[in-house]
């Protein structure tokens, strides 16, 4: 099932009198329990079809519809609290919050995303995620003491505390090692089974497309 669908989505830039057209009129569509990889060269468009996918910037044109609802219809507090609530987000860096420990990193997340759990139920969930990504026994250590590796699994974790219907990954495994990066994309794929997560994810890592259930490669604005 088809749980985000890109129409016709278009993104243009202007600078001065020239106009810039970086996508041309997408169309796609992520189903439930799926990693989508989208891949291309450099200023195909792959990173800015993720961005308005994931709410962060507006469309030109078309329309992105997800569960149901046109999100270029939406103000961008209706925008706001679908991200905090609906979307996950992994990066190439974990960004965690230096003097905040591993579980305090993800009751942090629990609190952006306005969770009704009590304080006992969300620690009760936080162990729950840590244990899906191996990093039970790390839960009072600080980003500092953590491996890249490590730290991108908590960033996983993270992401998905709150339960989101979509999980957005731009380059999840480019600062990493051979060995770290298939671990992560492990737990992304075993994620996105188990959870029934929509992942999208970006890469330029080919050894990285086999988790993906769908690659879908852009050239020049288009998917081709």
């Amino acid at each position: 099932m088809a749980i985000f669908q890109i129409d016709e989505v278009k993104k243009s830039f202007k600078t001065g009198d020239v106009t810039e057209q970086i996508l041309k009129g997408v169309d796609l569509d992520l189903k439930q329990g799926e990693i989508t990889a989208l891949v291309g060269p450099s200023g195909s468009g792959k990173s800015t079809m993720l961005t308005i996918a994931a709410g962060l910037q507006k469309a030109s044109g078309g329309q992105v519809i997800f569960d149901g609802k046109d999100m270029t219809e939406m103000s961008q507090e209706e925008i706001r609290k679908i991200r905090s609530s609906e979307f996950g987000f992994v990066f190439q860096s974990s960004h965690l919050v230096p003097f905040l420990n591993v579980e305090d990193q993800l009751l942090l997340m629990l609190d952006v995303a306005e969770t009704k759990l009590s304080k006992k139920q969300q620690k009760q969930e936080v162990a729950k995620i840590l244990d899906l990504v191996g990093m039970a026994h790390r839960k009072d250590a600080y980003p500092s003491s953590l491996s890249g590796g490590e730290r991108q699994r908590i960033a996983i974790a993270r992401a998905i505390i709150h339960q989101p219907k979509m999980l957005f990954a731009d380059e999840p495994t480019a600062s990493l090692d051979s060995k770290r990066s298939q671990e992560v994309m492990e737990i992304i794929r075993d994620l996105t089974k188990t959870l029934q997560i929509t992942t999208l994810m970006v890469t330029h890592d080919e050894e990285m497309l086999p988790y993906a259930h769908r690659i879908v490669t852009m050239k020049d604005g288009l998917i081709a």
